[in-house]
């Protein structure tokens, strides 16, 4: 039984991190340590046999993330193994015509814990599109990054999404932001 629920009721969702993202001239905030923490998170889902599924974005413009690209790959820090999914999208929902929900909903999993780039875009709105979609969210809280802009720096970005999710007003599902150490999954 994980802390989440029932056993096989949990699901990892690991969004966008692909290589293009690292290797920007001016890479994401705490790059290294974003990578070395979702490594761990990974180890402790596959450890307790949790699934891991991963997310590819598939740029319409950006070249170094169009399929194909080398920047477009999951990065190797954290690649799939063999058998674990990835599902690729084209917008900031990693529902959003995807196979996803689908994929979930045959798994029997009802909360997800997400990881990942990009907090303001794909990391904020997956999370606020899985609530509607009857899951309920851990985000790992040093689980996701992005960059410093002319208004806000990435470490306020990043903190003022893990508080805006938090208090989220949903009637039925939550989105708790919980620090990658806090995380545990058990299982097997």
């Amino acid at each position: 039984m994980s802390e989440f629920g029932g056993p096989g009721e949990t699901a990892l969702l690991v969004i966008d991190v692909q290589v293009s993202m690292f290797d920007d001239p001016e890479p994401p905030f705490q790059s290294d340590t974003l990578l070395q923490t979702i490594a761990g998170v990974i180890d402790k889902a596959r450890d307790a046999g949790t699934p891991v599924i991963f997310v590819q974005h598939d740029h319409a413009t950006y070249a170094p993330m169009m399929r194909g690209e080398p920047g477009w790959e999951i990065h190797p820090a954290v690649a799939p193994r063999a058998g674990e999914p990835v599902v690729n999208k084209q917008a900031s929902d990693s529902f959003y015509e995807t196979s996803l929900d689908k994929d979930l909903r045959a798994r029997g999993i009802t909360h997800l814990v997400i990881a990942g780039m990009q907090t303001e875009a794909c990391v904020d709105t997956t999370c606020r599109s899985a609530a509607s979609h009857n899951y309920d969210v851990t985000l790992v809280a040093d689980g996701h990054s992005t960059w410093d802009t002319p208004y806000i720096s990435a470490a306020q970005m990043i903190a003022q999404t893990n508080s805006s999710l938090a208090n989220m007003a949903h009637p039925t599902h939550s989105i708790v932001p919980k620090a990658a150490s806090e995380i545990s999954f058990s299982g097997r």
